[in-house]
């Protein structure tokens, strides 16, 4: 099925379409000025015979603006210039038969681009592909790259949603990051954004009014999914993402603050029916997975392939949280409703979610989340540290500044050996202690107000760091985040082999079992004891024993041969883990 949106090269030339019900006249506007004409329920198209892609192109609507295609594909001159036709099908991919990984073999790593490398580009991050896959990671996951305003941010303000950004290359070396990536074996992930668009750079409102609600999201107005061509505009763009650059998968932001109509079938069915479709057609292992903050097991499956409405699976923040409070003993914002985190940390191995329908105050005193111990656990993607709770921090400071060495690495230990989906975040691999504060690169009124809102978030830094709190329009901030591959300590050298021992033992012990695996039992004693046990797909108990606390306790005795942290004796000392397969 051809694509609704954008400009698609054909035989003879270039075909665009453009939705624009609230214009009263369109132009296409190449060399010279070319009427659209008017179809159906909004639509503007225009065969233009003779065009070649790399053709830089805008619309004029009604004579008094003019605009860049809302599907354009590519931005050179960033989201206020033209569009450029690009030819999607002209690339020659070297990894032709790469037909993706189960979901079961994920090991993530999350990126920004333009911080992974000091050349922050696509092409420069093939360079560490090598490091990824020999450290044990899988899958690498980009953030967020629709086009955003400007040339620094996290990608979350993106405006042009087919567009990757040009301040990291143009589409051909993303697709050559991708295709290096499949060489080695690694997956590749998008971070996509689908619950509103970025503040500057988005002209929709005044053509296309439609594509928002009267309702509001904390980062702008709510997309109308009830609007057949803006779910098409969606759908098409996640088909785009795993198509024309061969994804292995997606994330999609903040999906409860995605638009449902109740009783009817969501945008995200329809999004997970259209890539297991694609799925299917291509032979692809292809991975949906959400964060959403509402815990809605209903909508996850992990063993759903392939997809067919459901999504594989979940960045689980309950599990983030607890271990976060566990280390560091604060509580304040979403941190308060994990006062007790050694039970909600068994309640997290034991089910999935902690919140599985209990009241949550800082989610407005109302009840959060549904059961998830009849998924199975490969359903939850588990992790220490993500760009949101280090980035959301006043000064962006991981967590290897806020707990011992000793505690993280027993931490690690749990979570890249428990059989859920584990994921680091760039640099955590070797402990790296460089920062990763929020960054943007807005102009006017508008970079004023990301200021001034920030300095409002966060008056209590601001009162006790003063000006070593990070403003967010220095590009020396971004510079601060920019990964330091040359400097690594005697210290972080030793946590890299570790974390590869770790997934090394993974992949040869728990990764092969992961199918139909399900949880088990947990326990977590007042003197720092936790227990856990799991049976994995083959039948195997995976059990784990573990010290929490900061002196010595006398460990219950397990059944099971020892695969990690050795025999438990009759002392086990603190921070230790243990993990144990059969009994």
């Amino acid at each position: 099925m051809r694509p609704s949106f954008g400009a698609k090269p054909t035989k003879d030339g270039v075909s665009f379409r453009l939705w624009a019900p609230a214009a009263r006249r369109v132009d296409l506007l190449l060399d010279r000025r070319h009427a659209m004409q008017r179809r159906q329920d909004g639509w503007y198209v225009a065969d233009i015979a003779g065009l070649s892609a790399g053709s830089p192109y805008k619309f004029r609507i009604d004579d008094e603006i003019d605009v860049p295609d809302p599907a354009s594909a590519f931005q050179p001159e960033d989201v206020f210039g033209p569009s450029e036709v690009i030819d999607h099908d002209a690339f020659s991919w070297r990894a032709r038969d790469w037909r993706g990984r189960p979901w079961e073999e994920t090991v993530l790593i999350e990126t920004h681009v333009g911080t992974f490398t000091p050349k922050g580009t696509y092409r420069a991050m093939i360079d560490k592909l090598d490091h990824l896959a020999a450290t044990g990671i899988t899958a690498l996951e980009l953030m967020p790259l629709a086009d955003f305003a400007g040339r620094r941010g996290w990608g979350y303000d993106g405006v042009l949603w087919y567009a990757p950004d040009s301040a990291y290359g143009r589409p051909e070396d993303l697709k050559t990051l991708i295709d290096e990536a499949h060489l080695r074996g690694l997956m590749v992930f998008l971070d996509v954004v689908y619950n509103h668009f970025g503040p500057e750079g988005n002209y929709l409102g005044r053509y296309a009014p439609a594509f928002f609600t009267d309702a509001h999201t904390p980062w702008g107005s709510a997309i109308d999914y009830r609007v057949p061509q803006v779910r098409a505009f969606a759908v098409e763009n996640a088909l785009s993402w795993l198509s024309d650059y061969r994804f292995d998968g997606l994330r999609l932001d903040a999906a409860n603050h995605i638009m449902a109509v109740p009783g009817e079938q969501s945008m995200l069915q329809d999004l997970s029916v259209a890539a297991g479709e694609l799925a299917k057609a291509t032979g692809r292992h292809v991975h949906l997975v959400l964060e959403n903050g509402d815990n809605r097991a209903s909508l996850l499956d992990a063993a759903q392939e392939p997809p067919n409405g459901k999504y594989r699976g979940q960045w689980n923040d309950d599990y983030h949280h607890v271990w976060h409070v566990m280390l560091t003993g604060e509580l304040a914002g979403y941190y308060a409703d994990y006062q007790t985190p050694r039970l909600d940390l068994a309640r997290a191995l034991a089910s999935g979610f902690v919140y599985q329908g209990e009241v949550s105050e800082f989610w407005g005193k109302k009840p959060r989340g549904e059961p998830s111990g009849q998924l199975p656990p490969a359903t939850f993607v588990n992790f220490l540290q993500n760009h949101d709770q280090i980035g959301n921090r006043p000064l962006g400071d991981r967590l290897e500044s806020l707990a011992s060495p000793q505690q993280i690495e027993a931490a690690l230990a749990v979570t890249l050996l428990a059989p859920m989906v584990p994921m680091l975040f760039q640099g955590e691999e070797w402990g790296s202690t460089v920062p990763f504060p929020f960054f943007c690169d807005f102009q006017g009124g508008l970079a004023d107000a990301v200021r001034n809102g920030r300095k409002q978030e966060y008056a209590w830094a601001y009162e006790k760091y003063g000006d070593e709190v990070p403003d967010p329009l220095d590009p020396a901030t971004l510079q601060s985040a920019v990964l330091d591959w040359t400097g690594r300590t005697p210290l972080q050298d030793a946590r890299l082999a570790l974390v590869r021992e770790l997934l090394a033992l993974r992949r040869k012990e728990i990764m092969p079992r992961l199918r139909g695996a399900s949880f088990g039992e947990t326990e977590a004693a007042d003197n720092g004891l936790l227990t856990a046990h799991w049976r994995l797909g083959d039948g195997t108990a995976l059990r784990l024993t573990a010290n929490l606390s900061d002196h010595e306790i006398m460990p219950n005795v397990s059944a099971g041969t020892p695969i990690w942290g050795g025999e438990t004796g009759d002392r086990l000392p603190p921070w230790s883990v243990v993990w144990r397969l059969g009994g």
